[in-house]
């Protein structure tokens, strides 16, 4: 008998508390607010006041303490998942900026080739070579027109110069058949003179 009180003092206390925390239970159930603060005020609720302390009911308090360590736990696998989604979220941005400046570095190269023109060897940007093209258009251009200008006028020179000519040509040549016509002239006379010597001579 003596050893049944034990057994039957822990089975009854075992019963207790199979009894209080099925009421914890039903009283959580019956509350209308499942937060931590709906859950500790529902326990202040239902506690009994005795000389102005309050009397919590240990089966309450551990229905509450075990939703405050679910919530801590599911706030802790959520806090290291935000966390694991940060770091996630930082190295495809680290990645993105990475690809980002070697793209621009590519734009960069490939403004500069489209900009910078090679001659002769000689690499020059696009506006100096267009520069410098435009201002040897325009000198060759200048040069041009002088030369064009400079054969207008020594070709009016020879114009004139060939038409001076001309006509100390033909005057040269007009004074020439009149004086091979003075000559013939001449000519006649002194064979007439000589014919009228001759025929002196002879009488």
């Amino acid at each position: 008998m003596q050893k049944l009180k034990p057994t039957l003092l822990f089975l009854v206390a075992m019963l207790f508390v199979n009894i209080a925390f099925g009421q914890a239970k039903q009283d959580t159930s019956k509350n209308t607010d499942p937060s931590l603060n709906g859950q500790y005020n529902f326990m202040l609720k239902k506690s009994k006041s005795l000389y102005g302390a309050k009397l919590i009911n240990p089966s309450r308090l551990s229905a509450l303490w075990k939703s405050v360590n679910d919530t801590l736990r599911k706030e802790r696998k959520q806090l290291q998942e935000a966390k694991k989604e940060i770091k996630a979220q930082s190295d495809n941005i680290a990645s993105l900026k990475g690809e980002v400046t070697g793209k621009e570095s590519s734009l960069a190269n490939a403004t500069a080739s489209v900009n910078e023109i090679k001659f002769l060897g000689i690499a020059f940007n696009k506006g100096t070579y267009n520069t410098i093209v435009w201002a040897i258009i325009i000198i060759l251009g200048a040069g041009l027109a002088i030369v064009i200008f400079q054969s207008g006028k020594y070709r009016r020179e020879a114009t004139y110069r060939t038409q001076l000519y001309q006509e100390v040509a033909d005057e040269f040549q007009t004074h020439k058949v009149k004086a091979k016509d003075k000559e013939m002239k001449l000519a006649r006379e002194l064979q007439d003179e000589r014919n009228k010597w001759d025929d002196s001579r002879g009488r």
